[in-house]
């Protein structure tokens, strides 16, 4: 029986011909990622050890989560892993001025490639399976345990392929491939599980599109999301990763424990409603629900072409008076290239307003807190019960397109008729 991309990546790292589902390794890892929330506990147990850092280049420290500091708190976190990042010359440490959002600048500066095997403290770190990566999520002792040794332990996931066919309609994105496919198997569905993407339907994905499939595999409880390498993945990382990687197939005869299939051109945009992103409903079958804010952004949409999307519905329109438009680039890259195209200037003169890189409202941080009753529809990844705010509040999960038309028309609302908007 051969082995899928998942479980080649591991056999490489441990040193081993072969591994399968269940089995305990022992894996080298490629790179470590922290951020101002998860470093600080995971340094007070790196310095239990008593050892330097494994590799000053493969760990990365991104204060993204309370940055620009929102408080005295936020505020001493951050200056822990400035000062750890100074001590141990860490070389991808990025702040104010340099930041982003982690799974935005990690990709977009090359410091993740096909092949290799990543861990985070941030459940988010799937984002990088869209590069033919491993990463996954991990807990702030490990990540401390992992600065000092450049090792940690998993067990073997089993697999569920998703097979993807045919091409997007317009107004459909990654977001509502991936809502769609946790509406499908739910929340629990992929349990520490890879969810291995194939099929002729991946060439019609952008590089932006895989990323937030992969951002948010962990919501279907995913040990990992991971796309095969092609044309468009060496196009991206062509001119970003200057270190060696090594390409990683699945065999024709890797064995999965499920098999889900997903046309792309029956999907219709979505929106996962309150409380967990597995309520998927599409759009137009959704009865009038009005709402005061709206967030653009996050590590699962706030790529440029995320900005492009909401810049097109929104052009020449204005936001609803009863709405807040919160638009947040996912790094300064991202930022100053959204200026250039006028997409900045297109979401100021609607009545939005543009916020430096940050996390901010999606983890409720600050930057958009929502009040009880308040209604928020948002391209981040999570609506539980007081993620964004007070316990009676609500999230809406949506891409780019829905959110901005929702902004425009007060309420929750569909992009194809965003002409019929004044």
């Amino acid at each position: 029986m051969g082995m899928n991309m998942t479980e080649k990546i591991f056999a490489r790292h441990a040193g081993l011909d072969k591994v399968v589902p269940g089995q305990l390794i022992k894996c080298k890892l490629d790179l470590v990622l922290g951020n101002d929330i998860t470093s600080p506990p995971a340094i007070t147990e790196f310095n239990k050890i008593g050892k330097p850092v494994f590799d000053k280049n493969k760990i990365a420290l991104v204060p993204d989560h309370f940055t620009p500091n929102k408080d005295i708190k936020s505020a001493q976190m951050a200056k822990i892993v400035r000062e750890f990042a100074r001590k141990h010359e860490i070389v991808n440490y990025f702040e104010v001025g340099q930041m982003g959002i982690e799974h935005v600048i990690l990709p977009e500066k090359g410091l993740v490639a096909p092949g290799d095997l990543i861990i985070g403290a941030d459940s988010h770190t799937c984002t990088y399976g869209a590069v033919g990566a491993f990463a996954t999520g991990v807990g702030s002792t490990d990540m401390g345990a992992a600065m000092a040794t450049g090792e940690t332990w998993f067990k073997v996931p089993a697999a569920i392929k998703v097979e993807l066919t045919g091409k997007m309609p317009q107004y459909v994105t990654g977001k509502d491939v991936i809502l769609t496919l946790i509406g499908m198997i739910g929340v629990d569905g992929a349990r520490y599980q890879s969810l291995e993407f194939c099929g002729d339907g991946i060439a019609n994905l952008s590089m932006t599109d895989r990323l937030t499939i992969a951002n948010m595999a962990i919501e279907a409880g995913a040990k990992n999301g991971i796309f095969p390498v092609d044309d468009i993945t060496k196009a991206y990382i062509k001119d970003r990763v200057t270190k060696p990687y090594e390409i990683v197939e699945a065999d024709a005869d890797a064995k999965y424990d499920s098999v889900v299939k997903i046309n792309l051109a029956e999907l219709l945009p979505v929106v996962a409603l309150p409380h967990l992103p597995e309520n998927v409903k599409n759009v137009k079958d959704i009865a009038e629900i009005k709402i005061d804010q709206v967030v653009i952004g996050s590590c699962t949409n706030g790529r440029i072409e995320d900005l492009q999307q909401a810049a097109e519905v929104m052009q020449g329109k204005s936001v609803h008076r009863d709405v807040r438009a919160i638009i947040i680039p996912g790094s300064q890259a991202v930022y100053l290239e959204a200026v250039k195209l006028g997409y900045i200037e297109t979401f100021i003169n609607a009545g939005a307003i543009v916020s430096t890189p940050t996390c901010g409202p999606c983890l409720g941080g600050y930057m958009g807190i929502l009040a009880e009753g308040e209604r928020c529809i948002a391209t981040t990844n999570r609506n539980f019960v007081g993620r964004m705010g007070h316990s009676k509040s609500e999230v809406y999960l949506a891409s780019p397109a829905v959110a901005a038309a929702s902004a425009v028309a007060g309420k929750l609302f569909n992009p194809e008729k965003i002409g019929e908007v004044d």
